[in-house]
C-alpha cells in the first residue's frame, strides 16, 4: 500500500519582537488615557472603566511570554495600537507570499528536492492578505513550481487540514510532490484595545514537503499512518471583518476599530465546549488505528493556550508530560494560528527514531480538530 511521507518542514521567524512588558506599557497608557478622556462617562456609570493589563496576568492566562511581528511600528503606540503597514503595489510581493517563500526554502532544501519537483502547493492560514489572485498562486510562481495551487483556511487547523488535502491528492494521483505552507500575519488581526486578548498572536511561517514514501530520500521522514478532521459549528472564536462592513450603512471610520472587526473569543465557552471533542476524538483515532497512547513519543499540539494544553495532554497521557514529550513554543511564539504545531513538529522531531510514533494535532474556531498520527520512517 502507497503512503505519504512529510519529508521537510521549514519555519520563517520574523526579526521583530515584542516583549509582555512592552505591550502591558503600551496597553496601560492607553487605558489611562482613554479612562481621563471619558472620566464623567465612567463616573455617571454610561461605560466602564477599562483595567490595567500585566506581564503575570498574560503569563498566568496564556503561557505567553513574548511574540515576533512582522511589523513593530505603531503597536506599541497608545494612540494608535496598531501596526503601520503601507499598502504594497500589486507589482510588489504580498507579505504572506514571502513569508512562505522563505519558510518554503527550507523545506525543499530538508527534503532534498527542487521547486520543479512540486506541483501542488496548498497555502492555508487563518487569515489572508487579499481573496484573489490566490497567494498560493503568487508562491507557486515564486518558487518555480509547477502544477497547480490553492489557498484555503480552517482558522487554526489550517495546517493539518491542508496536510490532509495534500495528502489525498497525492494518494489519488492528482499530485505527485507537495508543499503545504501556512505563513501567519496575525498581529493586524489583533485588538490592542482588548485585555483579553491583545497579547495572544504572533506572527510567523511555516512549510511541509509531502510526497509519496517511495519517492523520498531526505533523513527525516515521517509517514501519514491516519489522518482525522472534524468540524462543529460555534460562534465563540469568530471575526466578522469583511468586505460587507464598508457597505453598512452610515459607515464611519470607527467602525472599523469595533471588537467584531477583530479576533475576538469567548474563551471560558471555548475551553469548556472544545477540550473534550479534541481528546475525544484523539481518543477515538488511537483506537482506531489499535495505537497504545504509551507508544506516542511525542505530542506537537497547537500552540494556542498553555492551559488548554496541559488539559488535553493530562486526559491522553493519565499524567503530566515528561520532559519533551509535548514541546510548547508560544512561550515565545505565542499563538501562530495554524503556524503552531507545525513549529512545535519543526524544531522537535530530529532526535526521535525509526518507528517512534507522534501526533500532529490542530484545533480553533469553527469549532475545527485536525490530528495526524505519523511515524518516523
Amino acid at each position: 500500500m502507497r503512503s505519504v511521507v512529510i519529508s521537510g518542514t521549514g519555519l520563517f521567524t520574523p526579526t521583530h519582537i515584542i516583549t509582555n512588558d512592552e505591550l502591558v506599557a503600551a496597553f496601560n497608557s492607553y487605558a489611562d488615557a482613554h479612562n481621563d478622556r471619558n472620566k464623567d462617562a465612567i463616573e455617571r456609570g454610561e461605560i466602564s472603566a477599562v483595567p490595567h493589563s500585566s506581564s503575570e496576568f498574560i503569563e498566568k492566562a496564556s503561557g505567553i511570554k513574548r511574540r515576533y511581528v512582522m511589523v513593530k511600528d505603531g503597536i506599541l503606540d497608545f494612540e494608535r495600537m496598531m501596526p503601520i503597514i503601507p499598502r504594497r503595489d500589486e507589482t510588489d510581493q504580498s507579505f504572506t507570499a514571502g513569508m512562505a517563500v522563505a519558510a518554503a526554502k527550507e523545506a525543499i532544501e530538508k527534503a532534498g528536492k527542487q521547486p520543479a519537483d512540486i506541483d501542488l502547493v496548498i497555502c492555508g492560514a487563518s487569515t489572508s492578505e487579499r481573496p484573489w489572485p490566490a497567494v498560493a498562486v503568487e508562491i507557486q510562481a515564486a518558487l518555480g513550481c509547477s502544477g497547480y495551487a490553492f489557498d484555503m483556511t480552517v482558522a487554526c487547523s489550517t495546517a493539518t487540514f491542508a496536510i490532509s488535502t495534500a495528502m489525498d491528492a497525492l494518494l489519488s494521483g492528482s499530485a505527485r510532490c507537495a508543499l503545504v505552507v501556512n505563513p501567519e500575519f496575525a498581529s493586524p488581526q489583533i485588538n490592542y484595545r482588548d485585555r483579553d486578548s491583545h497579547f495572544i498572536f504572533g506572527d510567523v511561517a511555516t512549510a511541509c514537503l509531502l510526497e509519496l514514501e517511495e519517492t523520498s530520500t531526505a533523513t527525516h521522514r515521517f509517514r501519514i499512518i491516519d489522518q482525522q478532521l472534524k468540524t462543529y459549528f460555534s460562534n465563540n472564536i469568530r471575526t466578522s471583518v469583511n468586505f460587507l462592513t464598508k457597505a453598512e450603512p452610515d459607515i464611519t471610520l470607527e467602525r472599523f476599530f469595533e471588537r467584531d472587526q477583530f479576533f475576538a473569543q469567548q474563551g471560558r465557552k471555548v475551553f469548556k465546549e472544545l477540550l473534550p471533542l479534541i481528546y475525544t476524538l484523539v481518543d477515538g483515532q488511537l483506537q482506531k488505528e489499535r495505537i497504545d497512547i504509551r507508544e506516542i513519543k511525542r505530542l506537537w499540539l497547537h500552540q494556542a493556550n498553555i492551559n488548554m494544553n496541559l488539559f488535553v495532554i493530562r486526559h491522553l497521557l493519565g499524567r503530566d508530560a515528561a520532559t519533551g514529550e509535548a514541546p510548547v513554543v508560544l512561550d515565545e511564539y505565542a499563538n501562530t494560528a495554524s503556524a503552531g504545531s507545525i513549529i512545535a513538529f519543526h524544531k522537535y522531531h530530529d532526535d526521535l527514531v525509526s518507528g517512534d510514533k507522534g501526533i500532529i494535532c490542530s484545533f480553533g474556531a469553527g469549532y475545527s480538530i485536525g490530528s495526524l498520527i505519523v511515524e518516523k520512517v
